[in-house]
Order: C-alpha cells, then sequence, then structure tokens
C-alpha cells in the first residue's frame, strides 16, 4: 500500500525589506469566525472559531466586520464543541446575541502572530503567482481548500479553468510569500 505524500506547512522566508505585497498582506482582513447564535438567556454568543484553538479569539482586541468596523470585543468565553461561547461588551441579553448570528468576525492580518517555520497561512497564500520549475508563471493562487483528504490549492492561469493541486511538499516544493509566489510541480499527466 503506498502512503499519500506528506501534508505539508510551506516555509516562510522573511524578506530583509518587505515587498508591497507584503505590506499588502499584512493590513488584509482575515475571516476568524462566525456568530452561529445565542448560547442561553443571558446574552453569551456561540462563535464558530475557524482557528486551531477557539480560545485565541479572546486574545483578539476586537473583532472586526469585514468593512473594518468594530464589531465584537470578547470579554471572557470558554469553548464548546465546534467553537467558543462568549460574553461580549454590549449584549446582555439573548435577543441581543441572536440578533448577531451570522455576523463574520475578522482581525487584521499584522494580529495574527508570524506563522512557525514551515507553516503559511492560508490568506497569504491568496494571490500569490504560481511558477513551475523554470521560473514560468502558470497563474495565480485563486484559493485554498481542504475537502478531507488535505489542502488543495486551486491554482487561475492567464486562460483557461482552474485547476487544483495538493498542498504537498512534493507539489509546492517552494513558497516564496516575500517576493510573492509559490513554485510548483504540476503531476504528469495521465490517461
Amino acid at each position: 500500500m503506498r502512503r499519500p505524500p506528506p501534508r505539508r506547512k510551506s516555509p516562510l522566508r522573511r524578506p530583509a525589506t518587505p515587498s508591497s505585497d507584503a505590506l499588502d498582506r499584512a493590513a488584509r482582513l482575515i475571516l476568524v469566525g462566525r456568530v452561529a447564535g445565542a448560547f442561553g438567556v443571558r446574552g453569551e454568543i456561540r462563535i464558530k472559531a475557524f482557528s486551531a484553538d477557539p480560545l485565541t479569539l479572546l486574545g483578539f482586541r476586537q473583532l472586526l466586520r469585514e468593512d473594518g468596523a468594530p464589531a465584537l470585543t470578547l470579554s471572557g468565553g470558554r469553548v464548546v464543541k465546534d467553537g467558543l461561547v462568549a460574553r461580549a461588551s454590549g449584549v446582555d441579553d439573548r435577543d441581543q446575541a441572536e440578533a448577531l448570528r451570522g455576523l463574520e468576525l475578522y482581525v487584521r492580518r499584522d494580529a495574527l502572530p508570524e506563522p512557525d517555520d514551515d507553516e503559511v497561512y492560508v490568506a497569504d497564500l491568496i494571490g500569490v503567482e504560481v511558477r513551475d520549475a523554470s521560473g514560468a508563471v502558470l497563474g495565480r493562487v485563486k484559493t485554498v481548500e481542504d475537502f478531507g483528504a488535505g489542502d488543495l490549492i486551486e491554482i487561475a492561469p492567464p486562460a483557461g479553468p482552474t485547476y487544483w493541486l495538493p498542498f504537498t511538499k512534493e507539489a509546492v516544493p517552494d513558497v516564496n510569500l516575500a517576493e510573492g509566489w509559490i513554485a510548483v510541480t504540476p503531476p504528469a499527466e495521465t490517461e
């Protein structure tokens, strides 16, 4: 039985002087959660967290709306299945908490800690140039998804339909976010 190639967290190289693309990425808003509704009758809010540890949402001073306006300031919370139950300033009863259902919660990219070596934030990959081993431009990263078998990057070529590649060390051997590109090794075509 063959093992699948190892999943990878791409290396992050830091430039001496950040490019304008890197500065734009730092100011970008990153979706970190969505209000799922009220919890109980005292104004607690259920939040679906999009982070490995839902408690990290409590560490942000303020959660923002998609337009950058303040959304919620969390004052405490606890982990529950699929997220967090939290208290927020100005939310005192169930009706107020329920009115927030569906609210998407963002933070500025520069509020997130720097990723460890061999890690990268998915949001940092969106829009970067995709090159082959010779340096020829193949397109740009359109999105990154995990449909259950590991991360896949969707590549939008200059012309034609998008296509998917696994986000593994084998398929994506080099990631250079500082310069705004990744190198890929597409698999050989099979019939």
